[in-house]
């Protein structure tokens, strides 16, 4: 007989988690803030799942990056200082991490957690349309602005690997919608294979397969207080509506899990990344691109989901700050009408901004906590969409008392 666990956060990793412990013979309670779910970093983000292309932020040459970009107005950073030790702490550990060794392993970790999720994701899509949820596999491009830095990533491409390098030419010949912008472009890097969907739409029709299953229940508007002990573990949570007993705990719920875990003495190395998105509707007059593209320089992801295009970017280091700056939308849109000026209707595009919360290595914490009966699905950062799958059925393997189908290295609160 299962046990009766609670997850807290609906956006896409905590309706996948139930979704995997549900499948696992579980009884399962989901708790969203919101009215809605999907409605915090899994709202609009870039749509992109790209399981064989990751490129953790923490690299050697970074911070020197970093300096450059904070000088650019319409840079992929901004950084406002606070009196905030969590800031600090952050920003001190990223700053260890800022090694090519550390780069490496950590690419490998994400790289196998990639694979797995596809997998994951390659079931559960069986049962879902694709076009409602804008399921597509174009591949990835990611094009490059300077010679050099096309060369060095050219040049370290596995032989008879996936990706596939690209001049300018190709780049165009893949993806006809570059040609106007293509002046700007040294080359390419071409993952065949790479999908891209709607994580809200995903998550909510994911959800909505979870309300007509007999051992799930979910609750929305539901706001979580604190964490509720007794003899040492962790028995539920306390709600604005009282209190809710499980016997097991998943935090999944982003930055908030930080806050809720801090009181029993568990320090979360989780900070919000905040990330800024566009989404255009398309006409039948427009040219989108078809593959999913990345900007390498600029940080910017444009991606078609259905009738739409999706354009993604930034990393700002600003706090709990939610607010759309409308200084961030018009670099995007300057950014995007730039390189595809013919993609779609951009004075008509939705703004949105969301904050994605990250570990300083990049990858997520996963599985048990220190206090017994709690668990941790938390720290994505920009890739929750693309680690979804495979950190739930981790994370659901671990609650029901099995191994994890990867190996943890590296992936647990020890490791952050």
């Amino acid at each position: 007989m299962g046990q009766q666990v609670l997850v807290v956060g609906g956006g896409v990793i905590g309706v996948t988690t139930a979704w995997a412990l549900v499948e696992a013979g579980h009884h399962v309670t989901l708790l969203e803030r919101h009215a809605q779910w999907a409605q915090g970093a899994s709202q609009a983000n870039g749509g992109q799942l790209s399981y064989r292309y990751v490129s953790p932020l923490a690299d050697a040459g970074v911070p020197f990056k970093a300096l450059k970009w904070l000088m650019d107005p319409d840079g992929p950073l901004q950084f406002r200082p606070e009196a905030d030790r969590h800031q600090w702490q952050w920003l001190l550990r990223f700053l260890s991490k800022c090694r090519g060794s550390v780069n490496r392993s950590t690419t490998q970790r994400l790289l196998a957690l990639g694979a797995y999720s596809k997998l994951a994701f390659g079931d559960l899509s069986l049962d879902l349309d694709p076009e409602s949820i804008a399921l597509r596999s174009p591949g990835k491009l990611v094009v490059y602005r300077n010679a050099g830095e096309f060369l060095s990533v050219r040049s370290r491409l596995q032989p008879g690997g996936p990706e596939q390098a690209l001049d300018r030419a190709a780049c165009v010949a893949l993806e006809p919608a570059l040609a106007t912008g293509a002046e700007q472009l040294a080359g390419g890097v071409f993952t065949p294979g790479e999908a891209v969907a709607d994580c809200q739409r995903v998550t909510q029709a994911l959800a909505a397969r979870l309300q007509r299953h007999p051992r799930f229940v979910g609750r929305l508007c539901a706001h979580v207080d604190r964490l509720g002990l007794r003899d040492g573990r962790t028995r539920g949570v306390h709600t604005d509506a009282g209190f809710v007993g499980a016997d097991a705990v998943v935090l999944a719920a982003g930055l908030q899990s930080r806050a809720l875990a801090a009181p029993l003495g568990i320090d979360l190395p989780l900070y919000p990344l905040k990330g800024y998105s566009l989404t255009a509707p398309i006409t039948a007059q427009h040219r989108p691109p078809e593959v999913s593209v990345t900007d390498f320089e600029r940080k910017t992801l444009y991606a078609r989901i259905g009738s739409e295009l999706r354009v993604a970017a930034m990393v700002d280091l600003v706090g709990e700050n939610e607010a759309i700056s409308p200084k961030r939308i018009a670099a995007l849109h300057r950014n995007v009408r730039s390189l595809f000026p013919f993609a779609a209707d951009y004075d008509n595009a939705r703004p949105w901004a969301g904050l994605r919360p990250a570990t300083p290595g990049g990858t997520p914490i996963l599985g048990a906590s220190p206090v017994p009966g709690l668990w941790l699905n938390v720290g994505h950062g920009a890739l929750g969409f693309t680690f979804a799958f495979a950190s739930a059925r981790i994370v659901a393997e671990l609650v029901s008392g099995r191994t994890s189908p990867l190996p943890l290295d590296g992936l647990t609160l020890q490791a952050a």
